[in-house]
């Protein structure tokens, strides 16, 4: 519901999240510092809440630059009310509730995002939810759907089924008409993958999941793997693929060299193996992913196919314990800022 737009007569200064300088999760604290100033294809977002990811805690640390252009205010991405457009910008109006995949910035009062970004909060979703989609949502898409290849009847092994990405890809391939399976850190990560429509889910911690999944698909493996491990799981990755089938790496939370590796099950089994990240990507390839997922995914979020995930919502003064949440990787679903509190 579009708000007046007499809400957003526009301060010259906004609350943001702070960094110090890089480190731990102590750095961040409130700060104040000048509203965006908007180009000509961008909205102006009034943030009412933001999300935390994985590449956040990563930038805190100084591991993660901004890329050039970017804001280097923490923040990929953010729900709230739109309360300015750039001259450019069609199809919006002051007031609408919006959602968007920032290039940074999420953090704050104010973000300026390019319009191409951003989507329409889906009917019956509070804000709160909203702010958990983008990064997800984008990401999964782009690398399952676009890079992977996915099609209904296919399998697919999700490696953090309770992460962010993970719940993500579990719905949606589900949505879509493929078999999940998915790994995770214990017993109730597990049962919260099985709730969100995975066939199975293994406790790698218990037993070693390349033997456990070809146990559960009697030897037959799986058509894609979406991995954020990395090196210590190239191996039995590959093992587990079917002819033709696809490796997403989408990070390497455990190492980025695999230093031995098998060549010939890649030309056995005519393999796959890709990956991408999102941030450095152009505003025309996130404006063709968002617009994939308004065609296809909303309309799943309407009907309840699928749905938010979030863990915890914590006031924005508190981002520092939201990033020591995260870092304690027991949450299961996003973590949420909310720039509502005071």
């Amino acid at each position: 519901m579009a708000h007046p737009s007499a809400a957003y007569a526009l301060p010259t200064h906004m609350r943001y999240i702070a960094m110090a300088a890089p480190g731990g999760p102590d750095v961040l604290a409130l700060g104040e510092t000048d509203v965006p100033i908007l180009r000509d294809d961008e909205l102006l977002i009034a943030v009412a809440a933001a999300g935390v990811n994985r590449p956040d805690i990563q930038q805190r640390k100084g591991a993660y630059p901004p890329p050039p252009g970017a804001s280097p205010i923490l923040g990929l991405e953010a729900a709230g009310h739109v309360a300015a457009l750039g001259k450019n910008v069609t199809g919006w109006s002051l007031g609408d509730e919006v959602t968007a995949l920032c290039n940074g910035g999420a953090y704050a009062d104010y973000v300026a995002v390019p319009a191409a970004q951003c989507l329409p909060v889906p009917r019956g979703l509070s804000l709160i939810d909203a702010a958990s989609l983008p990064e997800t949502y984008f990401t999964v898409w782009a690398n399952l759907f676009d890079l992977g290849r996915l099609a209904p009847g296919e399998s697919v092994l999700v490696h953090g089924g309770s992460s962010g990405i993970g719940v993500t890809a579990i719905q949606l391939g589900a949505a879509f008409g493929a078999t999940l399976y998915a790994t995770a850190g214990s017993d109730e990560k597990c049962a919260a993958c099985l709730d969100l429509g995975a066939t199975a889910a293994i406790n790698y911690h218990d037993e070693d999941f390349a033997a456990a999944l070809q146990r559960v698909t009697h030897n037959s493996g799986v058509d894609v793997v979406l991995d954020m491990v990395g090196a210590p799981y190239m191996a039995r990755n590959l093992q587990l693929l079917k002819r033709d089938g696809r490796l997403v790496q989408i990070a390497f939370m455990q190492g980025n060299i695999a230093k031995t590796l098998d060549l010939l099950p890649i030309m056995l089994k005519r393999l796959t193996i890709t990956g991408s990240t999102m941030r450095p990507r152009s505003t025309a390839e996130k404006g063709a992913i968002a617009q994939s997922l308004h065609r296809v995914v909303w309309p799943w979020l309407e009907q309840g196919r699928v749905k938010p995930v979030v863990h915890e919502v914590v006031p924005a003064a508190a981002a520092a314990a939201a990033h020591r949440l995260m870092e304690t990787s027991t949450h299961i679903g996003k973590i949420i800022l909310d720039f509502t509190a005071r």
